[in-house]
């Protein structure tokens, strides 16, 4: 699955278009890496993502082209 696509559906990013505009300025990297919007998420990936002053690290646990709401924490774990 696409990176903007995961973070949209496991709800760390609100919207798919902002999730693009986020790896467009290189605020996500994926295990330590800037990635681009069209990177490939597999489980295990380790993905940091800049909101300002605030960075968020989660490791995938799960993909999934569909997911309940309530079950979209479910596809990462938070890691620090």
């Amino acid at each position: 699955m696409r990176l903007d696509k995961y973070l949209k559906v496991s709800r760390i990013i609100k919207r798919r278009t902002i999730a693009n505009e986020a790896c467009d300025a290189g605020r996500v990297l994926v295990n330590g890496k800037t990635a681009r919007a069209s990177y490939d998420v597999k489980v295990n990936d380790i993905i940091e993502i800049n909101f300002g002053a605030r960075t968020v690290k989660v490791q995938v646990t799960n993909v999934c082209e569909v997911v309940k709401k309530e079950e979209a924490a479910d596809l990462y774990k938070i890691i620090e």
